[in-house]
């Protein structure tokens, strides 16, 4: 095999620098001379072999030395840490011994229907709407109950603005079973969803006629077979104008406000009011209703609730409130 020279490469010969490298590898391994068995490589090979002398690092050029940050360190040491935690985890007592942090236990113990924060709830609403009632302007139970049924997906303000005129052109329940939904239709037009309304009102009035002498019944089985009615609207007429506590008024105020102070988890209304009565004193049902219904129009808005002016403030632990000096709760939402 002709010798040629060492190419710039590291390679022998004039072809690929790879091949040649590996030729010199091979008939390096081949010179190798071996004493019992270990290599003792002699110093003149490396000077006079033109294919070991491929292999010597050049002059002036010094292998890599560690950074003085001490980076190859930290990364020898941190196995060394990890069998450190495991042992130190090792060690920890296990069972009941075993200590529970005070967050955790304040958590624990925390109750939010419990009868003291329920009753420190009411007594600061007593102090902020002591003698509020219902907002819809009436002046008999069936302007009430009509009032009530155009004020669903509507404001009370919007509802007060068009039952004044509407009772002056029909002043009775049997003025309004006279008409077709059609002839009531222009006239509650600006409440919202007025067809459906104009059907529930002249309904009910059609209802109240024939069937309980063109007076509104006094009880809530009664009140929920007329059209339009659900439980929101009887509880209103009973509460409101009968006095009679047979449930408790859930609309969306009491709803967002209910699930904020977490007297309930539930968003049904049905599910609301049966949780509410379980909490609330009896006497109380007519009323809490009405404070909540105030307190949600007045500072517990739906978006930017005035928080920093709330007298419940530091009872409330929403999540979304805008302001607050007590831990929040990320379940307690609207």
């Amino acid at each position: 095999m002709p010798v040629g020279r060492v190419n710039d490469r590291g390679g022998y010969g004039g072809s690929s620098g790879y091949f040649g490298l590996s030729i010199g590898r091979t008939i390096a391994h081949q010179m190798r001379p071996r004493l019992n068995g270990n290599f003792k490589p002699e110093p003149q090979h490396a000077n006079n072999c033109p294919l070991l002398r491929c292999f010597v690092m050049p002059r002036g050029v010094t292998p890599r030395r560690p950074a003085r940050s001490g980076r190859q360190d930290r990364v020898a040491r941190a196995p060394i840490r990890q069998a450190q935690s495991k042992l130190l985890a090792a060690k920890r007592p296990r069972g009941r011994d075993q200590t529970v942090p005070k967050a955790q236990a304040t958590r624990r113990a925390y109750n939010p229907i419990a009868p003291e924060r329920v009753a420190g709830i009411l007594k600061r609403l007593d102090e902020l709407y002591p003698d509020v009632t219902c907002a819809l302007t009436h002046a008999t139970a069936w302007e009430l109950l009509v009032a009530t049924i155009l004020s669903a997906q509507s404001t009370d303000v919007n509802v007060n603005r068009v039952t004044p005129e509407l009772f002056r052109k029909y002043p009775t329940v049997e003025a309004f079973a006279a008409l077709t939904p059609e002839q009531l239709e222009p006239d509650i037009r600006s409440t919202g969803f007025f067809r459906n309304k104009s059907k529930s009102v002249v309904g009910a009035a059609k209802k109240i006629v024939a069937d309980f002498g063109g007076q509104v019944p006094m009880n809530m089985n009664d009140l929920l077979t007329l059209p339009g009615v659900a439980r929101k609207t009887a509880n209103v007429v009973l509460g409101t104008w009968f006095k009679i506590a047979d449930g408790v008024v859930v609309d969306t105020h009491v709803t967002r406000i209910s699930r904020r102070l977490e007297l309930t988890t539930e968003s049904d209304p049905k599910d609301i009011e049966q949780d509410l009565m379980r909490i609330i004193p009896h006497e109380k049902w007519i009323l809490f209703a009405h404070q909540i219904i105030w307190h949600g129009r007045k500072l517990c808005y739906a978006r930017n609730p005035k928080c920093i002016d709330c007298p419940l403030e530091n009872l409330c632990h929403a999540a979304d409130k805008t302001w607050s000096t007590v831990e929040v709760h990320k379940h307690a939402k609207a």
